[in-house]
């Protein structure tokens, strides 16, 4: 049985503990609503580049002289698994469902004889991928000092991610992120960036009610030229959303993951408490014994 002195340095650290976990919520509260503002804000511009981008996929299949990174060059031995996580923890089961949803689907590739290439934006996706796939993993991209994610940082993923493409590193990319869509649910998401998927790029069309299968567009100047700004456009684009959606989702999460641990503590410190009065009150009686038994002796 521990002594008073135990029990009551015991206390005294969990009571520590819980004003750091209840300042953590509280600053994870601030930083959600801005990050949340933000990731709503960026949906629609993302959607509706997507549904421009379905249209293209869909009206240049068999074109030669379409964009490669639009068709691809008709292989799929390859695949690159953007993986988008936190680059710090404390955010409950955040960054290990996006990493599962992707690992999952690097099985599933491996399976059928396919390659699994790595690409880890945010340090808490390396430090889970690296105990089973750090030979498989291209590089690591953090942002832990960065105060505010900005469409930069996205550009500089793209741009990483298109020198790949054209250096031939693989056949297919992937970005794997978590979609906000409340404090307490967020959920693991995966979207084929390389070659543009219109199966899934028509999901931007959903979220704003666009037709865009059935636009007819004319050019000015040549096709060729403008998809060639416009896709690595669209993929730097889906890529800050993907960024913006994560950083909402992490602080939906830490703040959630916070207030569980904040009500933890408090559990303990009653247990703590009512276990040191016990100890106290038995240590009470053995002395009111033990001068009481000598008391009579004499």
């Amino acid at each position: 049985m521990p002594s008073l002195k135990d029990l009551r340095v015991r206390i005294a650290s969990v009571k520590a503990t819980q004003k750091i976990t209840k300042a953590m919520q509280l600053v994870a509260a601030a930083k959600l609503r801005r990050a949340q503002e933000a990731a709503v804000a960026a949906r629609p511009y993302a959607a509706r580049m997507a549904s421009v981008l379905a249209n293209l996929a869909s009206s240049t299949v068999g074109d030669p002289d379409a964009p490669v990174l639009l068709t691809g060059r008709g292989e799929d031995k390859v695949h690159l698994l953007v993986v988008c996580t936190a680059d710090r923890g404390l955010c409950g089961g955040f960054n290990t469902s996006i990493v599962r949803k992707a690992v999952a689907d690097a099985l599933s590739l491996t399976a059928a004889g396919k390659t699994v290439r790595f690409l880890c934006v945010g340090r808490k996706g390396y430090d889970i991928l690296r105990r089973g796939y750090r030979n498989q993993i291209i590089d690591v991209i953090e942002y832990k000092g960065l105060r505010r994610i900005g469409f930069t940082q996205a550009q500089e993923v793209a741009q990483k991610v298109v020198g790949l493409f054209d250096t031939a590193e693989f056949d297919v990319a992937t970005l794997y992120y978590a979609e906000f869509r409340s404090v307490i649910s967020q959920k693991p998401t995966a979207l084929q960036l390389i070659p543009a998927a219109p199966s899934e790029l028509a999901q931007g069309e959903e979220a704003t009610g666009a037709a865009g299968g059935d636009a007819v567009y004319e050019y000015e100047p040549e096709p060729a030229v403008i998809l060639d700004a416009l896709v690595p456009r669209n993929i730097a684009v889906q890529i800050f959303r993907a960024l913006l959606e994560n950083a909402a989702s992490e602080q939906g999460a830490r703040m959630t993951a916070m207030d569980n641990a904040t009500r933890n503590a408090g559990e303990m410190i009653d247990r703590l408490t009512l276990e040191f009065n016990r100890t106290r009150q038995a240590q009470i009686t053995k002395e009111l014994i033990e001068i009481i038994s000598g008391a009579e002796a004499l």
